[in-house]
């Protein structure tokens, strides 16, 4: 199929050069990593397994270990192994058709929310919700780094805290070039050093696994219970949202085809929903290694990463490489989370920003922005009421990935009442789509309510389950109610050629875009209101008083 232009360059009256300038920064931005956009064939030139081991290296961070260490040490070890186990199904079933979206279509999260039932403008909300998430682990993972920092260097935890925010810009600039050679070449290391001290304890001083499996916890008594097993499945649902991070990779996969099917779905579902598993086990080690500083020095320090590592590495090697290995496995950790989580970040904030104002002011502002957020909670010391935080946000995070997840599960597939097809265009969708938009806030606000004790003591720790069954329950409800009618604006983009090839793969036919005169792919364009000619979904965004938007089908 040819990938030549197929509408000729425009004969008619020229764009203002003032909207034409304003696109410039944008388009040279968006052609590195297509920010706010469609990723083309053109550009997705890495294999299924280059992209899965890309997206896995985002989740090297160190929170797990505090997040595993902070539910054992409160609820015991069977609760928080049963509570992590809750939140990974929960975790990858939900995952599981974001990542097949993101993947297939090449869009990212945000793209996809947009149409999966909250409209161009309601998915704002959750941009916002998802640039939370990014900041928040930011300022965890940065943490854990100036803990690492100050054992290993005697930095002050303040200054930590700047070093971790800011040696991150160098290597956020380029985008997924430069992001997948960072992953793919630190991965190796950092399994090796994760892994081995582990095996090496278990090995070596079997009864740190009786000792592991027998620890009580600081609240009770060691027998499991429904409410500190969900209190601490709270915690852990707070990294739902980490799908989107992984959908930030995904999108750059190749088209399925039937030569490279079996690698695809091997590579999507390993680094989608996937991701939990090692998250799941990387919690896991976190309780055992803080059981095992207990028995050693005492509780002071076992939720700190850095301490158990250190002690981890300190039995089973000479003193004097102990603390530079502890401390390169940190910095590996960070650097290699921080980096996606400063991506992702303003990718989400640029998206949200450029929606509501209809400018695009580039998308190293809000990899700063970010920062600026990150850097405020480190030092507001967030590190010691993590748990506190987490379980607040979970909330809103479960309530958006359900909804979401359930539009794509069950109103597109067995309702068939949300369009198959994924929409993100402006013009095609309706600002706001109630579907999603009412079923996000009933469950995210009813469950918050819960989680302060709005609705009493007894159900406070099924707030995370209230977000999740209420998502659940009225996503369908609602695109019953209103029969599907406010998921496309109009049906008809104004373009005659198919929107997916004979494959189902987003079609790789080029159009030339008349206001910022770039080549995209047929996904990534519509027909434009004013010239016989098509327009790119950027511009579309940008375009201030809508002179290319199509009108609303009658």
């Amino acid at each position: 199929m040819s990938t030549e232009p197929r509408l000729a360059e425009v004969t008619g009256p020229e764009p203002a050069q003032e909207a034409a300038r304003g696109t410039d920064q944008a388009v040279k931005e968006t052609l590195e990593d297509y920010t706010l956009r469609f990723a083309p064939r053109s550009y997705r030139r890495w294999t299924p397994m280059v992209v899965a081991t890309t997206a896995l290296g985002g989740i090297a961070y160190m929170a797990d270990f505090s997040i595993g260490a902070g539910i054992g040490l409160a609820h015991g070890t069977g609760n928080a192994l049963l509570a992590i186990a809750v939140a990974a199904v929960v975790i990858f079933v939900t995952g599981f058709p974001l990542a097949y979206y993101g993947a297939r279509y090449n869009i990212d999260l945000d793209l996809i929310t947009r149409g999966s039932g909250f409209g161009y403008f309601g998915s704002v909300i959750t941009s916002v919700i998802f640039a939370s998430f990014t900041f928040i682990f930011f300022a965890l993972e940065g943490s854990i780094m100036a803990q690492g920092l100050k054992l290993g260097l005697g930095l002050p935890l303040w200054l930590g805290y700047l070093v971790s925010t800011l040696m991150v810009i160098p290597l956020v600039i380029y985008g997924m070039s430069a992001l997948s050679k960072l992953q793919v070449w630190t991965t190796p290391v950092w399994l090796l050093l994760m892994v081995g001290p582990l095996v090496y304890l278990v090995a070596t001083d079997p009864g740190t696994v009786d000792r592991f499996l027998a620890y009580a916890g600081t609240d009770g008594d060691g027998g499991v219970n429904t409410a500190s097993v969900l209190l601490g499945a709270g915690v852990c649902l707070s990294l739902i949202a980490q799908i989107g991070e992984q959908i930030d990779y995904l999108r750059f996969m190749p088209p399925k085809t039937e030569a490279n099917k079996r690698s695809w779905w091997t590579a999507v579902v390993m680094a989608g929903p996937g991701w939990v598993v090692l998250g799941a086990l990387k919690q896991a080690i976190g309780v055992f290694l803080a059981v095992y500083i207990i028995a050693e020095v005492g509780a002071s320090a076992a939720p700190e990463p850095i301490q158990q590592f250190k002690h981890a590495f300190d039995a089973m090697m000479p003193s004097w490489i102990v603390l530079p290995l502890a401390v390169a496995l940190v910095v590996i950790s960070q650097i290699k989370i921080n980096v996606t989580n400063a991506y992702s970040g303003s990718l989400a904030w640029t998206n949200s920003f450029t929606r509501v104002t209809k400018r695009y002011p580039g998308r190293m502002v809000f990899v700063l922005v970010n920062l600026g957020f990150a850097l405020a909670l480190m030092e507001a010391d967030m590190f010691s009421f993590l748990n506190s935080i987490l379980g607040f946000y979970s909330n809103c995070a479960i309530a958006w990935v359900v909804t979401v997840a359930t539009d794509i599960g069950i109103n597109k597939y067995v309702l068939k009442l949300s369009p198959h097809a994924p929409e993100f265009r402006r013009g095609m969708l309706y600002a706001v789509n109630p579907v999603g938009v009412v079923s996000f806030v009933a469950a995210s606000g009813l469950s918050i309510a819960m989680y302060f004790h709005a609705l009493g003591d007894t159900l406070q720790p099924y707030s995370p389950v209230a977000a999740a069954v209420i998502a659940f329950v009225l996503t369908p409800l609602m695109a019953v109610v209103t029969k599907g009618r406010y998921y496309l604006r109009r049906t008809d983009d104004g373009i005659a050629d198919p929107l997916l090839d004979e494959d189902g793969n987003p079609s790789a036919v080029a159009y030339t875009c008349h206001v910022c005169r770039q080549q995209f792919e047929r996904p990534d364009v519509a027909a434009c209101r004013t010239h016989d000619a098509v327009v790119c979904s950027l511009c579309l965004s940008t375009d201030k008083v809508g002179d290319h938007v199509l009108p609303a089908a009658v």
